[in-house]
Order: C-alpha cells, then sequence, then structure tokens
C-alpha cells in the first residue's frame, strides 16, 4: 500500500511582540498607588485609614492628648504655678511635646496614622501619601481636640490660665516680626515634616522603636528653637485651639501658612530628590 504524504504546514514564526509604551510600567504603578490612596491603604506607620470616622476620632484623642500635655505645662509655667519644687520653665515644655508625641505615635500609628497635625496632613496629601478626600475629616479632628484640650486646660489650671496666660497660645515673640516668626515656623515644621518622612514612608528605614522617638525628638528640637521666637507652633490646631478658646487670634494666619509650607516643603523635597538616594557602596 502507498502511503500518502500529508502536506507540510507551513511553519509559523513568531511575529514581533507588542512593544509596552514608554512609561507604561510607571504609568500602572502610579494607577496602583493612586487606587491605594484612594481606599485609604498604606498610611503611615502601617495604618489603614479606610476606617475613616474611627480614624478621624483617634486623631482628635491624639490631637487633644498632644495639645493638652503641652499647652498645661506651658500655662503653668506662664502663670508660676509650683509643681513639687519650682514652676516649669521652657525646657519643660518642649519635653512635655515631644514626650506627649512619641508616646501617641507609639499608641495611635498604626491605627490612623498619628499625623495629630494638618500641615502633617497636608504634606502626606501633597505627595501622594494620603488621600485628599479624608484631609478635612482629619484637619477637622486636630482643630476640635485642639480647642477641647484648651478648654480643659482652662478647667484645671482656673482662670489665671485664660486671663493671664492665653492658654499657652503662641504670638511672636516682643522682640520678634511677624516675618521672622513666619520663618521659623517654616523652618521648625519643616524640621518635623523631614523626620517623618524619613522614619515613616521610606521603607528602607528602620521602624519600630526608633520612629516614635525620632518623632518625638523632632518635635522637641523644634519647640526649642521657635518657642523664643514665635512660640513654636509647629502645628496649626496647637496654634488655633488655645487663640479661639483665649479669645485672642492676633497673627493667627501664619500659624497656618508657615506649618503648611514647611510641611510641604519638606515632603516634596524627601519624596521627589532625598528619598530616591541610595547610600553609597
Amino acid at each position: 500500500m502507498s502511503s500518502r504524504r500529508r502536506p507540510s504546514q507551513p511553519t509559523r514564526r513568531p511575529g514581533p511582540q507588542p512593544r509596552v509604551a514608554a512609561g507604561a510600567a510607571p504609568a500602572e504603578e502610579r494607577r496602583s498607588r493612586a487606587e491605594e490612596q484612594d481606599s485609604g491603604r498604606g498610611g503611615l506607620y502601617g495604618s489603614d485609614t479606610s476606617g475613616g470616622p474611627r480614624a478621624a476620632v483617634a486623631e482628635l484623642i491624639g490631637t487633644f492628648i498632644l495639645v493638652f500635655a503641652g499647652i498645661a505645662v506651658a500655662s503653668a509655667a506662664l502663670i508660676d504655678r509650683p509643681t513639687a519644687g519650682a514652676p516649669y520653665d521652657s525646657l519643660a515644655v518642649a519635653l512635655a511635646f515631644g514626650l506627649a508625641l512619641a508616646a501617641l505615635v507609639a499608641a495611635l500609628g498604626h491605627v490612623s496614622g498619628a499625623h495629630l497635625n494638618p500641615a502633617v496632613t497636608v504634606a502626606l496629601a501633597a505627595t501622594g501619601k494620603f488621600p485628599w478626600r479624608l484631609v478635612p475629616t482629619y484637619a477637622g479632628a486636630h482643630l476640635l481636640g485642639a480647642v477641647l484640650a484648651a478648654l480643659a486646660t482652662w478647667l484645671v489650671l482656673g482662670g489665671d490660665a485664660r486671663s493671664e496666660a492665653n492658654l499657652a497660645a503662641t504670638y511672636p515673640a516682643g522682640a520678634a516680626g511677624v516675618g521672622q516668626a513666619l520663618v521659623v515656623e517654616v523652618l521648625i515644621t519643616f524640621i518635623l515634616m523631614f523626620i517623618i518622612m524619613s522614619v515613616a514612608t521610606d521603607e528602607r528605614a528602620e521602624g519600630g522603636a526608633t520612629a516614635p522617638l525620632a518623632v518625638g525628638f523632632a518635635l522637641a528640637v523644634a519647640v526649642f528653637i521657635g518657642g523664643p521666637i514665635s512660640g513654636g507652633a509647629v502645628n496649626p490646631a496647637r496654634a488655633l485651639g488655645p487663640m479661639i478658646v483665649a479669645g485672642d487670634m492676633s497673627a493667627f494666619w501664619l500659624y497656618i501658612v508657615g506649618p503648611l509650607v514647611g510641611g510641604v516643603l519638606a515632603a516634596v523635597l524627601y519624596d521627589r530628590f532625598v528619598g530616591q538616594a541610595d547610600a553609597p557602596g
């Protein structure tokens, strides 16, 4: 029997692979990052801010504790209220703010991100690390927490804390002008935000117990620097809360503009430039 050969099938050569458009991978990465921001995932210290109201309540409580700790000590110092020995001095004020922030970052960082400061929230949103839709909620929680802290200080220390110390509201010092105070608020908020960006947003940084300490020390240093010139607010909520309760809003705008500018500058600089660097070797 003769066998018939089947006609050989033409060999198909693989055609040219579709080219990936330049910038497609970064675009996909940006899209994924945007979805993560929109869902609220990826907050500071491993927090998940998609909880919205619950995270905002944590921010309110945290801001209350931070501001109450600082302005209660500062108000007691201003009215010469003695403790076990001599009245508080400026060292105690800076330490009160710094220690309180370190404790709160450790306690609430994984819950809400422990921003506790509208300037931090806006700076993170400006660099795509926090959803803009939650900025008003967080900022409102910060301001309400600060107002409650001022009321609590008034209640605890009495009328003198409001009439004589203005509940430790921050104002430009007598020898300093508004321009100097504004520059100082920009610079000291830059310091705080730069440290936050480094220890809380960079995956290469070692977190754990070092992050709360670094952030708390940064705030203490900022208050040390700014105290003699602007009062060292570093935080619009910390400035506005006591001002509102004390009824004196003098130069309030500089405590909004200064921290916002300093915070955004630090966040953008770290995110776009410093954070892209690798150690040599």
